[in-house]
């Protein structure tokens, strides 16, 4: 049985607000979405994602994120 992609990563501007762009992709379990966030994260926040927020079949999975590269 392949499990179905459950978690994805909901990206905020710097006044806390749902950006359109980029888009999450989905992942079947949380490791695997920390993992991508882990190794993507100083991408997104060159293109403007201030912080990103887990969330497990659309519900919010704790506090966002802060992307910060410096």
């Amino acid at each position: 049985m392949t499990a179905r992609p459950a978690w994805d990563w909901e990206f905020l501007d710097a006044a806390d607000r749902p950006m359109d762009q980029p888009v999450s992709p989905a992942f079947a379990s949380r490791f695997d979405a920390e993992a991508w966030l882990g190794e993507t994260w100083r991408q997104l926040a060159e293109a403007g994602v201030a912080a990103a927020r887990l969330a497990h079949h659309g519900d919010p999975v704790g506090a966002p994120l802060p992307l910060r590269t410096s």
